[in-house]
């Protein structure tokens, strides 16, 4: 995971912020920006970094502070109506843990589209 970040954060578009945490501005909504303890509704996709798909939701809706560490970060950026591309290393995900199909240590790539904060 760590050479892929290395060379992913050369790529146009890419942003990375002070965690590690990288990530591509695909749409930019102009709705609200979400707190931590708010509930969203998203739509994502999960893949590993070789492409492998590992989850995907339509309309999920969830607690931005009851997530991985990547994900909650991220959340907190964007306004209501943006479809942001996630690129989360180990550290800010499930690190030594293996969750179902994700090995331990892994790095994850999301697409995320928010579409609410949930009143």
């Amino acid at each position: 995971g760590q050479n892929f970040l290395a060379e992913n954060k050369k790529k146009e578009g890419v942003q990375e912020t002070e965690s590690g945490l990288q990530y591509i501005i695909h749409a930019e909504g102009e709705g609200d920006k979400v707190m931590p303890e708010d509930k969203v509704l998203v739509n994502y996709k999960g893949t590993l970094i070789d492409g492998t798909q590992f989850d995907a939701n339509d309309s999920t809706e969830f607690y931005a502070n009851q997530v991985i560490k990547g994900w909650t970060e991220a959340l907190t950026m964007m306004p209501a109506g943006s479809k942001w591309e996630l690129y989360i290393p180990q550290e800010l995900a499930y690190g030594s843990r293996e969750q179902q199909s994700i090995p331990a240590f892994s790095c994850l790539i999301f697409t995320v589209e928010l579409l609410e904060v949930v009143k």
